[in-house]
């Protein structure tokens, strides 16, 4: 499987794609490419950097809304409903922006990003898109009485304790993941793509104990928390209300739980590329029978500087059984 960008009938460029497809009991049971490629999981991973949240106790201690356990699943596109729930979340923690240590970005949303710099908007850390996660992160740190003014540090208990929840579901042992520093400054972590999806198929076990199913609710509900308006993890979980829950992750990184089914996929554009990861992942959940994506998961158009379409971007090939 490739996502080829063609202009006319000529393929111009093309990206190759790594993917495994898990079953909740650890069968392969397909796969693109390396199932078993190392990289960093990135964004994808937040569903189980959250699940601190519910199994320590800390969702219960701050009467944590299955809104705000959303926004620590999400990479949100910065909408001022989103920051706004952010802000509200850390007030209810004890905490204020001063307190997120994930710093500023431009909005992931095109749209937003253009009315923010048009009405000159200040963008500060509240406006990360992960700054759920951090809020979430915080939480905890408050929680256990862990000091809270470093708790991004790699040697900071809260990372530790994340890190133990990528071991757990993963099954990847500790001393073997590989660890770096995210984009917003919290550890990210590196592991094989099957272990990723296998990690989301578990999700979808619905174990209350666990905290699968606190995680999983709450994302299923909140779909426009996780990303936004028009973007593509929102997008599928709307197309498919209680069917799927899609994680974009940086760098061609997706992670997918098909709920019903209990399968878990992840994969990775080898050269990075956001738009063709969308692509594929809209690509794999259609042959694994979720249905047909919405459009813009199955194919992008490609316009020149006069807005007409001279090619497109679309996925060739298909999953190894």
């Amino acid at each position: 499987m490739r996502v080829e960008r063609r202009r006319g009938s000529i393929v111009e460029s093309s990206h190759e794609i790594h993917a495994a497809v898990v079953s909740a009991d650890g069968r392969l049971t397909a796969r693109v490419g390396d199932p078993e490629l190392v990289t960093f999981w990135r964004s994808a991973a937040k569903p189980f950097q959250s699940l601190p949240l519910i199994t320590d106790g800390v969702a219960a201690q701050f009467k944590l809304t299955t809104q705000e356990v959303a926004l620590t699943c999400a990479s949100h596109s910065s909408e001022p409903a989103q920051v706004e729930l952010v802000r509200a979340f850390l007030a209810k923690v004890g905490c204020k922006e001063a307190d997120l240590l994930c710093g500023p970005h431009a909005p992931l949303s095109d749209s937003v990003a253009q009315d923010y710099k048009t009405r000159g908007v200040t963008l500060t850390a509240v406006y990360s898109n992960c700054s759920g996660k951090h809020t979430g992160m915080l939480a905890l740190a408050k929680h256990h009485g862990w000091p809270t003014a470093d708790y991004t540090a790699m040697e900071h208990p809260v990372q530790a304790r994340c890190l133990d929840e990528v071991s757990r579901w993963t099954g990847v042992a500790r001393d073997r993941i590989g660890t770096g520093v995210d984009g917003c400054g919290v550890v990210c972590f590196a592991v094989p793509l099957r272990a990723m999806a296998l990690a989301y198929a578990k999700l979808g076990s619905g174990d209350r104990e666990s905290g699968a199913d606190a995680i999983v609710q709450a994302m299923l509900r909140h779909p426009e928390l996780i990303a936004g308006e028009g973007r593509p993890c929102t997008e599928l979980m709307q197309a498919f209300p209680g069917r799927v829950i899609a994680k974009i992750g940086a760098e061609g990184v997706y992670s997918a739980l098909l709920v019903k089914e209990g399968i878990g996929i992840a994969l990775k554009v080898a050269d990075g590329h956001t738009a063709a990861a969308a692509l594929a992942l809209g690509a794999i959940v259609r042959e694994l029978g979720l249905g047909s994506p919405p459009p813009g998961l199955e194919a992008r158009p490609i316009r020149n500087s006069r807005g007409k379409v001279v090619g497109d971007m679309r996925v060739n090939g298909g999953l190894t059984r």
